[in-house]
């Protein structure tokens, strides 16, 4: 039965409603990358996750260090008390010259994330600075290939993630360009109300995605923020029904995001604690960053920064509701994954040697119960996933639990017992037994990041 309050896309739009590619739901996880100018001055304030600041408190401090040509505007922000300290009158444009890549080997980069358990890349293109990361026409020179790191970023990441047997995508800014089409600060949530909708803008950025499209054939197209109206509202020679109709042709198996206007959407997302709402009936993807930034922030540490075993518990929790996790990097300006993210990966690296299982190809598992995690839960945290017919209880917690154990629990058991998985694919008997409310096990100490994965006959 439909839902009558579900969004429903316009009828100009209705042509491109299909099924989510099985691949993207098979998918789990992906990588997010925000590399860009502002990498170089890498400072905002990280205050904690979008969603639980007021919007005037949130843009004044913002912690998306991506957002740093817009925080510096705002009159008495510490961003632009920073940046008048730290380097005087300087514009930001020379942040785009001094962004040397020196350091970037994408190879490594794909390595690590397909080890990670990545299936898919999404690199930013353009962010709201409007710097391109390929030779994008318009620009004037101002992208990557002309100045800064003197090469197509783009180019190069989605040949290195393709070699290491991920699918590629690109998030472009479709809403916001501080150079092309300049508007103030924003300072609260009416500032979106004065975003570009004229022609030229929808013409600058159908022109740009049109490129993307032909020269890369991106299988994940990620728009931010809105789709020009006077590109959305007509079915003209520059409108999104001509990007999607390009889009679709080329990349059958392709997919895009819900953030084109209301227009058209594969899928819903959600971005730290905004947005939640979507996660769910139908197919969503929740989007945050390894710390409170997404562009590399140099005042994020190891306590702003999720642990590999937080990053795990937090990909398991989303593939048990139903959707993927794109989890994001921010490389320095030369082209180095942080540290502290470098650390996350590699634990969930570790994980994927027993958990994969778990997140790719994975459901949620129907007629289960989850618990754990909650503020008045203080019971075991478990998360129930199915992958090919077989029942799964990520658990994380130590010793002896007993696991909810509803007739799906009790029907996967069958005459056999659960086991451990401790390497690929290895299980090995774990003491379990059913009980009064529930199902028994115990655990031994954990030897990697992340919740153990019991698998039931």
């Amino acid at each position: 039965m439909t839902d009558p309050n579900a969004p429903r896309r316009p009828a100009l739009y209705e042509r491109f409603e299909r099924p989510v590619p099985q691949w993207f739901l098979d998918s789990g996880l992906g990588i997010f990358i925000h590399w860009g100018a502002y990498s170089v001055p890498a400072w905002a304030e990280p205050i904690g996750a979008l969603g639980t600041f007021d919007l005037s408190y949130w843009f004044e401090h913002n912690p998306y260090a991506e957002w740093y040509l817009n925080t510096i505007r705002i009159e008495g922000s510490p961003a632009a008390e920073h940046h008048l300290r730290v380097h005087g009158s300087r514009p930001y444009d020379d942040f785009l010259d001094e962004w040397s890549a020196s350091a970037f080997d994408p190879e490594d980069w794909a390595a690590l994330f397909a080890r990670a358990g990545a299936r898919y890349v999404v690199p930013t293109t353009k962010h709201h600075d409007g710097i391109t990361l390929w030779d994008a026409v318009g620009t004037q020179g101002r992208n990557t290939v002309v100045r800064g790191p003197h090469r197509d970023l783009v180019g190069e990441i989605a040949r290195a993630v393709r070699g290491a047997g991920m699918r590629f995508g690109t998030y472009y800014s479709t809403g916001i360009d501080w150079h092309a089409a300049p508007t103030p600060p924003i300072t609260d949530g009416d500032g979106f109300d004065r975003l570009p909708h004229d022609e030229v803008y929808a013409r600058y950025v159908h022109a740009h995605l049109t490129d993307l499209i032909e020269r890369y054939r991106p299988e994940v197209l990620w728009a931010d923020i809105d789709y020009p109206r006077a590109g959305r509202q007509e079915d003209s020679d520059f409108s999104l029904v001509r990007v999607l109709e390009r889009f679709y042709d080329l990349v059958p198996e392709g997919v895009v995001n819900d953030r084109w206007g209301g227009t058209h959407w594969d899928l819903r997302t959600s971005e730290y604690e905004q947005g939640t709402e979507v996660q769910q009936d139908g197919f969503w993807q929740h989007t945050r960053g390894i710390g409170y930034s997404f562009g590399y922030n140099q005042l994020e540490d190891d306590s702003a920064c999720m642990s590999a075993h937080e990053a795990v518990r937090e990909l398991v929790d989303v593939v048990s509701r139903g959707g993927n996790l794109l989890l994001n990097v921010g490389p320095d300006e030369a082209g180095r994954i942080p540290e502290p993210q470098r650390r996350c990966l590699e634990g969930m690296a570790q994980w994927m040697t027993v958990g994969s299982e778990v997140v790719h190809g994975a459901r949620r598992a129907e007629g289960t119960a989850a618990c754990g995690g909650g503020a008045d839960d203080d019971g075991p945290w478990v998360r129930w996933i199915e992958g090919s017919g077989v029942l799964y209880a990520a658990v994380d917690d130590d010793g002896e639990v007993v696991l909810p154990a509803t007739e799906r629990v009790r029907a996967a058991l069958g005459s056999g017992g659960p086991v451990l998985l401790e390497t690929g694919g290895a299980g090995a008997p774990v003491e379990a037994g059913l009980v009064d409310g529930g199902l028994r096990v115990v655990f031994p100490v954990r030897r990697l990041p992340g919740p153990h994965v019991l698998r039931l006959g």
